[in-house]
């Protein structure tokens, strides 16, 4: 079995992800909220399940072997979609995840997660959200990776990244470019860990392809 769920599969970067795991033949099933999400989906020819983080998203994570977890409450929201969809969605993922035996959660976070009070004011609930649920998923005991991206741009994607800051561009980061990542990350299963040994990976556009940036993981590692 090998099969990726897709959570927030009908956002920004969760689309992409979806187009460029199709494209490279990666088995993967899109959860998105309801039917009227679908049509995008079926045009690609990819597989989708209906699947709310608000409500009931058991049913998506049958025949799953890993999840990704990138959905996100967007910067037109409140404070209580950032706490059901940002935390407690991420958290029902880590229970759901352990129930069913998933091999591995990859969880999409923020490098603003570190220091939320150093953010924005607007973004402040959200970096909170990121980092209460980076720190529930270390303490689940389940195999992970956790991925930091800088601020998000809709720039075309390079392919190439960096994890130094000092080698970034104003610490930025292409929707593009981190799904492309994921694809990666969701191919190389062998990386991952538990509680507080999991790798961490932030993420600025740069120079490294991605192969390179996972290949210096494992040697490290």
């Amino acid at each position: 079995m090998r099969k990726t769920l897709i959570i927030g599969a009908n956002g920004q970067i969760g689309r992409q992800l979806c187009e460029k795991a199709q494209a490279a033949g990666e088995p993967v099933v899109a959860m998105i909220r309801s039917s009227d999400q679908q049509g995008w989906f079926r045009e690609r020819g990819i597989k989708t399940v209906l699947g709310d983080l608000e409500g009931e998203m058991r049913q998506a994570f049958y025949g799953c072997d890993q999840a990704v977890f990138v959905a996100g409450s967007g910067p037109h929201t409140g404070p209580d979609k950032t706490l059901t969809i940002d935390l407690h969605g991420a958290m029902r993922t880590a229970d759901l995840a352990s129930e069913f035996g998933l091999s591995r959660v990859i969880q999409v976070s923020s490098i603003r997660a570190e220091t939320p009070l150093a953010g924005p004011k607007a973004m402040r609930a959200y970096f909170a959200a990121k980092k209460a649920a980076d720190l529930c998923l270390a303490e689940s005991g389940l195999r992970h990776v956790i991925v930091k991206p800088g601020r998000l741009t809709d720039a075309s994607g390079s392919g190439k990244l960096t994890e130094n800051a000092d080698a970034s561009d104003e610490m930025q980061v292409s929707r593009a470019n981190v799904a492309e990542f994921l694809l990666g990350l969701m191919q190389a299963r062998d990386i991952g860990g538990r509680y507080r040994k999991a790798p961490i990976f932030t993420l600025f556009d740069g120079d490294q392809h991605v192969e390179h940036l996972l290949a210096n993981h494992n040697a490290t590692s």
